[in-house]
């Protein structure tokens, strides 16, 4: 077995424990030592982190070959259509390449908690939320993915990675949880030979002449 903390990082927050600039890290807010976190979550980003004090968990849950989803939810500026919303369930091409296609629709805002500091609010340009959910973890990928599409995000929440939630977890509260932790690999026997060796012969055989 393994624990993995559930925790709701708040706005501002750096995914590790220490900073020298002074800025607030998971130290603030995880007293437990020996979790280290699974995957990150940027600086201006909210939501969802995962810990756990088990290496190879650790490992599997960032491992983006498993394909564990993460789904956010997401506040930009404008309205997306409906083609802004295809193109970011086909893939959208970015610097570093196309993404893989994500789900992607518009939601009712969410239940969230205020932002210190708030977004930033346009009269004349409504905002609108959408939930986009992924399956690989490129730097900053939600942002450039909206912006690409013309709707820049204000706010970004990450609500699940695989089956876990935020629910129930307001910013700066975490949960523990058991978890089976990833049967360890044993390593291959050593190959065993059959039969006996070859002789390697030094002198070519000598040809016989009539």
């Amino acid at each position: 077995m393994a624990t993995l903390i559930l925790f709701h990082k708040p706005f501002q927050v750096l995914s590790c424990f220490t900073d020298a600039e002074g800025r607030k890290t998971l130290s603030d807010y995880i007293s437990q030592p020996g979790y280290y976190a699974a995957g990150r979550l940027d600086y201006d980003s909210e939501g969802l982190l995962l810990l756990t004090n088990h290496g190879q968990l650790q490992q599997r849950l960032a491992d983006p070959r498993y394909k564990l989803e993460k789904t956010y939810r997401v506040q930009v500026e404008g309205i997306p259509d409906a083609s802004a919303l295809e193109l970011l369930r086909q893939g959208v091409k970015l610097k570093d390449g196309l993404t893989l296609p994500a789900k992607a629709r518009l939601i009712d805002p969410p239940a969230t908690f205020p932002r210190t500091p708030p977004i930033r609010e346009r009269k004349n340009i409504p905002t609108q939320w959408l939930e986009l959910t992924l399956r690989e973890g490129r730097n900053r990928q939600v942002r450039r993915m909206t912006a690409a599409v013309g709707y820049p995000t204000l706010r970004l929440i990450r609500y699940a990675i695989g089956n876990w939630t935020l629910d129930g977890l307001a910013p700066g509260e975490s949960r523990q949880e058991d978890v089976m932790a990833p049967e360890q690999k044993k390593p291959a026997p050593p190959i065993k030979r059959i039969g006996k060796p070859m002789k390697r012969h030094g002198k070519a055989a000598k040809t016989t002449q009539k």
